[in-house]
């Protein structure tokens, strides 16, 4: 399995991963602890470090589509090397610092990690076109 294919398995994990702490803040917000019955509800209502962490858990679930396509269509096209190797490395590198700046609420830091990333899926999917 090349590098590339790799990093689309750990970003897949990194789509549970990032549930932990948005269950550790549901489970602090309730006298009764994480609500298993109405888990939405009881995310509905997080705020501070538990919203954070519910909208950089959902945020994952939206950058891994364009990233796993990009992946796929550098597979696909039977491009491999150091530039695609980097370019989805570094994608998860980003989406891990994104998801600790969102819980430490670093703004700024968090918006450079998110737009590198996605430049990254971009440089994926262009990856054909440039090669």
């Amino acid at each position: 399995m090349t590098f590339p294919l790799w990093c689309l398995f750990v970003a897949a994990l990194m789509l549970v991963l990032t549930k932990m702490p948005v269950a550790v803040a549901m489970h602090r917000s309730s006298a009764k602890g994480y609500d298993n019955r109405h888990p939405r509800a009881q995310q509905a209502a997080l705020t501070g470090w538990g919203a954070r962490a519910l909208a950089a858990h959902q945020n994952m679930f939206e950058a891994f589509p364009l990233f796993a396509a990009g992946v796929l269509v550098a597979h696909s096209s039977s491009l491999h090397g150091s530039t695609i190797d980097l370019l989805a490395g570094v994608f998860v590198l980003m989406r891990v610092i994104y998801t600790a700046c969102y819980l430490a609420n670093w703004h700024a830091l968090r918006s450079l990690s998110w737009i590198t990333g996605f430049l990254c899926c971009l440089g994926l999917l262009l990856s054909p076109a440039l090669a």
